[in-house]
């Protein structure tokens, strides 16, 4: 595994980020009081949301895998939690090559020792922020082979952007950098599936220093447009698995779905 050559190392541990609140979340010890001071004034389906995330990930992750994507590049990585994406799609495909990008310094230092290739494969990781994209490409093509398919994993990540950010744009532009055949993989927290819910969870964060934008169901999709949704389209997470029913069935605030570029 290979790491930018000049990581920054500072960790503002007096402001919560969503790495470390995600972790929270799903029971990690990486984070900071002020992280599980966020966490912690959010209501118990947060967890849930957070759970079911990360099982529509590894599902989505192994589907693709066994489609042959032997490329991914997973923009807002998270601190690591095992099984990983790289175990995931590798333990299908050994040779796959996985590139990680999150803009929290302490992902960094966990990914070095946790993001570990199988000898096989490849991976690598790159502090840097979805909204200067281009940095992350540029990166990547030192790894990923850009003239193949690759599998673009934004898991839980948009909603932390907001249109005035470009949001729908940034999404667009990465999609464009790909080669037919690649695969966009995107997970997103709702706002009209239950929106007492939603207003409550976007309120907590908001007073930790942390801007949410959940969206509608319309204004999801429009991250896919011009792209070909997998069966079952775009769909909760817990609704989405292919094939057959879904792992856990209940109900979930996140929309997930998988679209294949054409």
């Amino acid at each position: 595994m290979t790491t930018d050559p000049q990581p920054s190392v500072r960790i503002d541990t007096g402001k919560a980020h969503p790495a470390r609140v995600y972790d929270w979340l799903l029971g990690g010890k990486d984070n900071y009081p002020v992280d599980e001071a966020v966490g912690e004034q959010l209501p118990p389906e947060a967890k849930d949301a957070a759970r079911q995330n990360r099982q529509f990930m590894h599902r989505a992750a192994a589907w693709l895998a066994g489609q042959s994507i032997d490329q991914f590049l997973d923009i807002g990585t998270g601190i690591p939690t095992e099984p990983n994406l790289h175990q995931i799609v590798q333990g299908i495909v050994p040779t796959a090559k996985v590139v990680y990008a999150d803009n929290d310094p302490i992902v960094l230092r966990h990914a070095e020792a946790l993001l570990v290739s199988r000898p096989e494969g490849a991976t690598d990781y790159i502090e840097a922020d979805v909204r200067r994209p281009d940095g992350i490409v540029q990166h990547a093509r030192h790894v990923l082979d850009f003239s193949r398919p690759i599998a673009l994993s934004l898991i839980a990540l948009m909603h932390f952007i907001t249109d005035e950010q470009g949001a729908p744009g940034i999404v667009r532009d990465l999609v464009a950098t790909l080669p037919p055949g690649s695969y966009l993989v995107l997970s997103h927290a709702a706002s009209d599936l239950f929106p007492e819910l939603a207003e409550q969870v976007t309120a907590e964060y908001a007073k930790g220093g942390i801007q949410l934008a959940f969206r509608t169901r319309p204004e999801v999709e429009r991250f896919f447009g011009g792209l070909d949704l997998v069966p079952p389209g775009l769909v909760t997470a817990t609704e989405w698995a292919v094939p057959g029913p879904p792992a856990v069935p209940e109900g979930s605030g996140i929309y997930a779905g998988v679209a294949r570029i054409a």
